[in-house]
């Protein structure tokens, strides 16, 4: 309790370290951002919890480092090559697995989601072995603030590149006929089968685009953190997070709790300690849970 109180006494002795928190956290939300709005695509559109979103994320930064390792294309390149696989991998999934479960229950696709995720930790495990990876850019580190706050330029690029993705996916959604498809599918699929549009290519479009996503905040992710075979659960958790506690087809939502998850992450690891970092967001699934649940129940009441 000593050391906490005073990494807190830090923060209003030192306000510089708020900023260097803060930006960290939006640098790192906005990677986290891009995942669960891919998740809440197909919860949205599909009706589907996926538990391995984020095992799709720590497969698009396997892809990206062993491209890097192996010399083929620069890891900046890398995050386009594992947006093009991941895409190919969720169509490869949705029709082995997805669309056999799209129609049952719950359970149901939370099952066969939760057994994709052991499989694929398991043979990113075998694969690439248990041991943290990184890519390391070399690019060079800005110092502000007499050198308290310390912005890496690789952070700053991805940040750029995140954005760009996201105005990208929120262009193709509002503009293309595919996009125009998916938010009538996600509105009511019963009504877009009946305007003539092909839900099964919607469905198996939607998780391939959200498995594409995936992938490219992976391998920036493995740019300016580390990846593990088994740190998916951890951007499971993260994704489901966001997507709960901005409600589904809440874009900024999503943005804004992302980014807001990711400054709450680097708060709790400045004040806890790094070890208690990925807990910040299992506490805050936890917290959201009860306050959405508190507010379906004063809404039950109301209508009683």
């Amino acid at each position: 309790m000593e050391q906490i109180a005073e990494n807190i006494g830090y923060l209003f002795q030192y306000p510089v370290l708020n900023i260097k928190t803060i930006l960290d956290g939006v640098m790192i939300g906005a990677i986290f951002a891009l995942a669960a709005y891919g998740l809440a695509l197909v919860w949205g559109v599909m009706n589907v919890k996926n538990l391995a979103q984020g095992d799709f994320v720590i497969a698009g930064g396997y892809i990206c480092w062993w491209l890097a390792k192996q010399g083929w294309v620069h890891p900046l390149l890398g995050v386009q090559v594992a947006f093009i696989v991941m895409w190919g991998f969720g169509w490869v999934v949705y029709k082995l697995i997805i669309s056999r479960v799209i129609e049952r229950d719950l359970f149901t696709s939370l099952l066969a989601t939760f057994g994709l995720a052991i499989m694929m930790a398991q043979i990113m495990n075998l694969m690439f072995g248990s041991d943290t990876q990184s890519v390391n850019l070399g690019y060079e580190t800005f110092f502000f603030f007499n050198g308290f706050v310390d912005v890496p330029m690789v952070k700053l690029i991805c940040l750029v590149l995140a954005m760009c993705l996201a105005f990208g996916v929120i262009v193709f959604m509002k503009r293309s006929r595919m996009g125009q498809a998916i938010r009538a599918t996600s509105q009511d699929s019963r009504a877009a089968r009946v305007m003539g549009i092909d839900t099964e290519k919607v469905y198996a479009f939607t998780f391939s685009l959200n498995s594409a996503i995936c992938g490219a905040a992976g391998a920036l992710v493995v740019m300016i953190w580390v990846i593990q075979p088994f740190y998916g659960i951890t951007h499971s958790v993260r994704a489901f997070v966001i997507v709960t506690a901005a409600g589904l087809g809440n874009l900024p939502g999503v943005i804004a709790a992302g980014l807001g998850i990711g400054a709450l992450e680097q708060y709790g690891g400045f004040i806890f300690g790094i070890g208690y970092q990925q807990a910040i967001a299992v506490v805050l699934l936890l917290i959201v849970l009860f306050f959405r649940l508190m507010q379906q129940r004063r809404k039950r009441q109301s209508l009683s």
